[in-house]
């Protein structure tokens, strides 16, 4: 029953910034935590960052660490994704998620439309 809806993506050009946000609804006590995936065509899905709901810890994938600032704000039901320094390896579908906070995304029930992000040379 959880509706998840990412905004936010676009065209950038590298080194450029983008904006993230995922606005979550009906969300239950299994739902705790939230996460950003990404997908390139072909590939498989990529753990991004996750951020426990309640304690706000923060995880990130080594590609994206120091660049990507996952956050969130409680009253809006949001997460956001700050991305910062992107580069054209970071083109990919978005998905925003809620589950455990693992890297594994076999672990989050719940998942977004998605949002394209790319970004160009």
């Amino acid at each position: 029953q959880v509706q998840l809806v990412e905004s936010g993506g676009g065209l950038v050009q590298a080194g450029g910034s983008l904006r993230l946000s995922c606005t979550a609804s009906g969300r239950t006590f299994r739902d705790h935590n939230m996460g950003w995936f990404r997908q390139a065509p072909g590939k498989e899905r990529d753990f991004v960052a996750a951020i426990t709901w309640f304690t706000g810890n923060t995880y990130y994938a080594d590609s994206v660490k120091g660049r990507f600032t996952i956050s969130k704000d409680s009253a809006k039901n949001t997460v956001y994704l700050q991305m910062n320094n992107l580069n054209p390896a970071d083109t990919a579908i978005y998905y925003c998620a809620t589950g455990s906070a693992d890297p594994d995304p076999r672990l989050y029930n719940n998942w977004g439309q998605g949002t394209q992000v790319t970004v160009s040379s």
